[in-house]
């Protein structure tokens, strides 16, 4: 099985692709990253690129791929919206139609977050442009997976990006006693992405409650 990932430095991608690299059902991975890392595996197969919305140079890494991981994000006031919106939206399009021109049979699961908004109405960006992605990948006719988690729990250490995530990370043991659509971790996350990448889902949507249920 050959998987294409970009956002494979990220919180969740670097989990996905060790799971990927781990897994005997995998036997190439491709991914698509900003720097070169030190990630070094038989497996592996690491492409720096430029330009997240011009894969005309780089489509060959798109071809014969039978699961696809797009991670690739932003935190809400780190950039500026023009660009928030180009990293969550275009960025998440020009992926997901490149794998279609050249890989039309493969599977392609995306980290999206919880209030993802399909009707594109709402006024906070995130929930926006979520929506706004989501959207138009899904007519592209694609097996195609969207993940909505709650607060993800990062369960390796790191800096965190904004004091809400500092608030969220202090309160996580009480968001555990909200039942499985408050939270999760960030290696469950990971997990469930893998295998319903390799396994498909009951539903193109998958909110933070089911995502549980691919664990």
């Amino acid at each position: 099985m050959k998987i294409l990932i970009a956002g494979s430095t990220g919180m969740i991608g670097k989990l996905i692709l060790e799971q990927c690299l781990n897994s005997i059902e995998v036997n190439e991975v491709r991914s698509l990253v900003r720097k070169p890392t030190a990630t070094k595996h038989s497996k592996l197969q690491e492409m720096v690129i430029e330009d997240f919305e011009d894969y005309s140079k780089h489509l060959d890494l798109f071809k014969n791929i039978d699961t696809a991981f797009f991670c690739i994000g932003s935190y809400t006031g780190q950039v500026p919206d023009e660009k928030f919106k180009i990293i969550t939206v275009n960025y998440a399009v020009e992926f997901a139609s490149a794998l279609k021109r050249e890989s039309p049979k493969s599977t392609l699961c995306m980290l999206s977050g919880m209030g993802a908004d399909r009707t594109e109405k709402s006024r906070t960006s995130f929930a926006k442009y979520k929506g706004m992605a989501e959207n138009r990948i899904s007519l592209l006719n694609l097996k195609f997976y969207v993940f909505r988690p709650g607060y993800i729990y990062p369960v390796q250490q790191r800096k965190e990006p904004n004091l809400g995530y500092q608030f969220f990370r202090f309160i996580y043991p009480i968001t555990k006693y909200l039942g499985k659509g408050a939270s999760i971790k960030s290696s469950e996350l990971a997990l469930a992405m893998f295998k319903v990448g390799l396994n498909g889902a009951e539903t193109e949507i998958l909110e933070n409650r089911e995502i549980f249920k691919y664990l």
